[in-house]
């Protein structure tokens, strides 16, 4: 009876722990943000394993019958497209509901984006605040304004097509000089971090095709 919180590749496949093999072979069911996404994923670590889809759409739904099962005694790996889940994934639900039952629940370490990212910012990383995805609407004003006056460096997810967007709001919040490093396709071939000032990684990005899932780390307010 326990839940496995199971980090999975950003994009480099050999970036799965020994660990992580062992746990998705002995565990009862895979819980999977996309089926599809993990199938592939298992197929590659050649583990046939039971799957079941577990996303942002159906956590209520599935709570109450996972929880369930757990007491009965199966042992279950939640699993996320990539990365670790609960990180700007689903999970969190499903770790508390553990925790509430008395269900005992093991998280792996492993892969997360924003980690190297921060690395290879060159910003500070003594203290840093993770922001993960902005609200595209509502709150987003909100966040930006609370923002302005943070020390520390700040990290976010963003979308491709986004990118450009978020970054020019940036400036609108932050000014134009603010220090920022863009990291996207971490750990696969064409990685690439782009660092300088907020107009420097904006006029950069403005002349590429913009690809892949997207890290920014921003400095903090040095006033």
């Amino acid at each position: 009876m326990k839940l496995y919180v199971v980090p999975t590749p950003i994009g480099n496949l050999q970036d799965i722990t020994y660990r992580a093999v062992t746990v998705l072979k002995e565990v009862h069911l895979v819980l999977a943000e996309d089926t599809r996404t993990s199938g592939n994923l298992l197929r590659h670590l050649e583990i046939s394993k039971p799957m079941q889809a577990y996303h942002i759409h159906n956590e209520h739904q599935t709570l109450a019958k996972l929880i369930e099962r757990l007491q009965k005694g199966e042992s279950m790996a939640l699993v996320t497209d990539a990365g670790t889940p609960a990180i700007s994934d689903p999970g969190y639900l499903l770790v508390r509901a553990c925790i509430k039952n008395g269900i005992e629940v093991e998280c792996l370490p492993g892969p997360t984006a924003f980690v190297p990212a921060l690395i290879n910012s060159g910003l500070p990383t003594d203290r840093f605040v993770f922001e993960g995805f902005l609200p595209h609407k509502k709150g987003r004003q909100t966040r930006l304004t609370a923002l302005k006056s943070e020390s520390r460096t700040m990290i976010f997810y963003e979308s491709p097509h986004r990118l450009l967007k978020s970054l020019e709001q940036f400036v609108e919040y932050f000014g134009p000089e603010r220090q920022v490093s863009v990291s996207r396709e971490l750990s696969k071939h064409f990685e690439e971090t782009a660092r300088g000032t907020l107009t420097e990684v904006i006029a950069y990005f403005t002349e590429k095709t913009i690809k892949g899932e997207i890290v920014i780390v921003l400095a903090g307010d040095a006033r």
